[in-house]
């Protein structure tokens, strides 16, 4: 069976989205390398009317989508075991290491809230793993599980085509990735730098090194030390300039 994910979501309509075009859409619909499933969470209301949500307990703006809605609605889904991800503004960040070990997994369940949030005890008696993609809130959690799951579904192998572009990465070994350039050579004045050009493949390795270096200590100061203490564990010493 190819990697599923499966969406479980108020509004069905948003999707694929990005999902269903290039080489992760080609992927889904020519190559069936992977799947995509959205369900209704409207389905499973018992009201006549659909509702699915309720106030706050405790007072309080806004709605909440309802536990045991939400329940039936995951309890639903057949097949083996899968990660259960809730997109929520207050969850573990996303990140490459936690993307790697679900696109191990058979796929992945995606739950997208809305209004003020799920009703938390869903989500512990479930087991869902709360993500956040970034420290905003949106409108509700569609847009952030397709970010989610194009992470998961590009690391599954002939997806992208060639291996070798995801060894080089932003994240794959605690640095963010070099700048890239192509042709024309010289753009509004902006020239490639020289060393690009040299065919010195040593001389570009190193240069590359160089910017992935500069680049995390100035946009993330965060990964910058956390490489820097993983340097020294393994016995390195990283040029701190």
């Amino acid at each position: 069976m190819p990697f599923t994910a499966t969406v479980l979501t108020m509004f069905p309509e948003a999707f694929p989205g990005p999902l269903g075009v290039s080489l992760i859409g080609t992927a889904w619909r020519e190559k069936g390398l992977w799947s995509l499933e959205t369900v209704d969470i409207r389905a499973f209301s018992t009201d006549t009317r659909g509702f699915l949500d309720d106030t706050p307990a405790g007072g309080g703006p806004g709605a909440v989508l309802k536990a045991d809605v939400v329940a039936r609605a995951v309890d639903s889904l057949p097949g083996p075991k899968r990660p259960l991800l809730y997109m929520s503004a207050r969850g573990r960040p996303l990140t490459q290491a936690r993307v790697k070990e679900w696109a191990k997994a058979d796929g992945i369940v995606v739950l997208c809230g809305r209004f003020e949030g799920v009703d938390q005890r869903v989500l512990d008696a479930r087991g869902f793993e709360e993500v956040s993609v970034g420290d905003a809130v949106l409108a509700g959690g569609e847009a952030a599980a397709m970010v989610a799951i194009e992470a998961c579904v590009r690391l599954i192998p002939g997806v992208l085509g060639s291996g070798d572009s995801l060894s080089s990465e932003s994240f794959e070994d605690g640095l963010l990735e070099h700048p890239q350039y192509t042709r024309p050579r010289t753009f509004e004045g902006l020239k490639i730098p020289e060393v690009l050009l040299s065919g010195d493949h040593k001389k570009i390795a190193g240069w590359r090194e160089a910017q992935r270096a500069t680049t995390t200590r100035e946009r993330r100061p965060d990964l910058w030390q956390a490489h820097l203490a993983n340097s020294q564990l393994k016995g390195a010493k990283p040029e701190e300039k």
